[in-house]
């Protein structure tokens, strides 16, 4: 039991300020509670999982780069559809979007936390305690990981009740945005190395190029809005 719960506190410390927290208070902009709660729920017990059984096999197979350029790809595909308001008279897109709701949240929290601290500290008492107590370490990260988003879930909740939902989709956008193009930069630095000078310029270039597809979907959205009204 004293083991359990020091897995679980461990875990929970570590995952306490993390980009996850934050990307799920961007998240409640755009699901609904029980999917995000599913989704979440199932990326974590399936990466420790992964990391408490396999000891990390997946990392060791995929490059951490391309983990991380497949994470800026997604936090910058939430961010360009965080620039669109919902339509509530659209009932057959948004039931459709709602199916497969939980699969994207998956997804999402997946590639973000895929090789993160909080990985690597289950893989680390993966490897001290061993299979024997594997069962046991698996649920006290996974738990541990859980309590801690619910944190940051319940805090962009919050925020969704008391702001209006404009200013959340906004909020959303930057974290989506920012984090996407931080991720981008670290992608390229494990791909070209952190002295690469092509790193920085790459990295404005995918930036401005962003900001460029943004403007024209916002202009698209505009006129769509202007055209139904």
């Amino acid at each position: 039991m004293l083991l359990f719960l020091r897995i679980l506190f461990t875990e929970f410390i570590a995952e306490m300020g993390d980009k996850t927290q934050l990307m799920l208070v961007a998240l409640t902009s755009k699901y609904k509670l029980r999917d995000i709660i599913l989704g979440t729920a199932a990326a974590i017990l399936v990466l420790n999982g992964l990391a408490v059984l396999a000891g990390g096999l997946v990392s060791a197979f995929i490059p951490t780069w391309l983990i991380r350029l497949a994470a800026a790809a997604a936090f910058l595909g939430f961010a360009l559809s965080s620039l669109g308001g919902e339509d509530e008279e659209e009932d057959a897109a948004a039931a459709s979007r709602v199916r497969f709701a939980p699969l994207a949240v998956f997804g999402t929290f997946f590639l973000a936390e895929l090789g993160d601290k909080t990985q690597l500290t289950a893989i680390t008492f993966g490897a001290n305690e061993g299979f024997s107590n594997a069962v046991a370490v698996w649920l006290a990260c996974s738990i541990g990981l859980f309590a801690a988003d619910l944190v940051g879930l319940l805090a962009g909740y919050l925020l969704k009740s008391r702001i209006p939902a404009g200013a959340l989709n906004a909020l959303a956008f930057v974290i989506f945005a920012v984090y996407g193009l931080v991720t981008l930069y670290q992608g390229l630095c494990l791909l070209l190395g952190d002295t690469s000078a092509a790193v920085l310029p790459i990295t404005i270039a995918a930036g401005v190029i962003f900001a460029g597809l943004c403007l024209l979907f916002y202009r698209i959205d505009h006129r769509r809005n202007q055209n139904v009204s």
